[in-house]
């Protein structure tokens, strides 16, 4: 079986994120669910992880759960990680630019191209795309960077000069990376439905949610500030597939 949490495990709190892990695996056994000893990382790409039927536990983004998963997975609910101005489980996209740019406001940078990490990532290209197209502004496709990290890397280094992170990452990084002192937010997007936790099509999800919920409250309070985690909670597939979806991104170049 596979259980991976690959969203926002960064080494710094990789040894917390293990502890949340069997705390998890402790809460299923205790429901007479098998689940593996340790988390799988280090695949290099996640759809395959997402759709393989022995997937007990992962966690995926909006975007390619409402494009490309609702109908071949099965939603276990959506961790709320305390987002400011979101509500419970929601998240928002930073619009970052450099500290020495003089544009002042996201409208200055009207047809400024926007770095993102990738296609299908709601708050690296749909989030920003969206929020765009409700100001009238437009933000065109700059680098494609590969991760989050990489687009505050492109920003801070003059590689491109906007980019939209994810709030949760956007947090890690301005904890754990210096280049974050480089940038600074200059608008956040509306909230959407946050990452949610999936498991494999036909599983019974009500056992994970319940053993995770579980698992979240016996953490301690510094650990949960390190996860940024605050609980969990059930957003209904069809609230993910009711966000829009912008049109795809005419690649530029690529960030390495």
């Amino acid at each position: 079986m596979i259980a991976a949490l690959p969203m926002y495990d960064r080494p710094e709190i990789r040894a917390v994120t293990d502890r949340y892990w069997q705390l998890i695996r402790a809460a299923l056994a205790r429901r007479s669910i098998d689940a593996p000893a340790s988390l799988r990382r280090g695949d290099a790409e996640l759809m395959p992880q997402w759709t393989d039927p022995d997937l007990l536990l992962s966690q995926t983004c909006g975007f390619p759960f409402r494009a490309k998963l609702h109908d071949k997975v099965t939603l276990i609910g959506t961790p709320d990680f305390g987002v400011e101005g979101c509500a419970p489980g929601y998240y928002r996209s930073v619009l970052i630019a450099r500290r020495d740019d003089p544009r002042g406001t996201l409208a200055a940078f009207d047809g400024t191209p926007v770095a993102y990490n990738d296609a299908l990532s709601q708050s690296g290209w749909a989030a920003p795309q969206n929020h765009a197209a409700k100001l009238g502004l437009t933000f065109p496709a700059g680098v494609q960077t590969g991760s989050h990290a990489a687009s505050l890397a492109a920003v801070a280094t003059g590689h491109a000069d906007l980019a939209a992170l994810d709030a949760v990452t956007w947090s890690l990084l301005s904890e754990y990376d210096p280049k974050a002192a480089s940038v600074h937010v200059i608008a956040m997007t509306d909230p959407t439905p946050g990452l949610p936790y999936i498991t494999a099509r036909g599983r019974d999800s009500a056992p994970v949610f319940d053993a995770i919920a579980e698992s979240i409250a016996q953490l301690d309070p510094s650990e949960r500030a390190a996860l940024r985690l605050n609980g969990i909670v059930y957003i209904p597939a069809e609230t993910y597939l009711a966000v829009p979806t912008p049109p795809a991104p005419v690649v530029f170049a690529t960030e390495k």
